[in-house]
């Protein structure tokens, strides 16, 4: 049955998240996405990464990445500073545009959260940071599965 499936919890968790989370911000009038905040507030925070960088802080594909990139250039939410020892790079800032919107986003997003974590405790989310930080470092520290090589210690399928 899926829903003894952890993974299957977590997935269908994380995609209402997204859901609810996309439709607030729609909602709010906002003309941005999930992935593209995401993208703004990583680049907001570190400035000197390189795209690639940006896709493995947002767990997205480079070329998702960069057609992301070239959607909030187009927007007007990033600029592109070119680096005065290589003309043929950039380094990418949030504009002005940019901060208003993540200032406009910010309350939503809080919002969200809130309505997400209703009724889990600072305890809860004690125990459960950890828990998913060890699957997290579990499946990074394994690198390619290999099948039937680890046993899951539940009764549940591997996925």
């Amino acid at each position: 049955m899926l829903s003894n499936i952890i993974f299957y919890s977590l997935d269908k968790a994380i995609r209402q998240y997204r859901k609810m989370a996309q439709a607030n911000i729609d909602r709010a009038g906002i003309a941005i996405t999930i992935d593209q905040w995401l993208v703004l507030r990583v680049i907001q925070e570190h400035d000197d990464l390189t795209q690639t960088e940006i896709a493995e802080r947002v767990f997205k594909d480079q070329a998702s990445v960069a057609r992301m990139i070239s959607l909030l250039l187009k927007a007007g939410l990033l600029v592109a500073v070119p680096l005065p020892h290589d003309g043929r790079r950039s380094r990418l800032r949030v504009s002005e545009e940019g901060l208003r919107t993540l200032d406009a986003v910010q309350p939503v997003v809080l919002s969200n959260r809130g309505i997400a974590l209703e009724g889990l405790t600072e305890e809860d989310l004690a125990v459960m940071r950890p828990m998913l930080e060890r699957i997290y470092s579990n499946c990074v520290a394994a690198g390619q599965p290999v099948v039937g090589s680890h046993q899951v210690p539940t009764t549940e399928s591997a996925e």
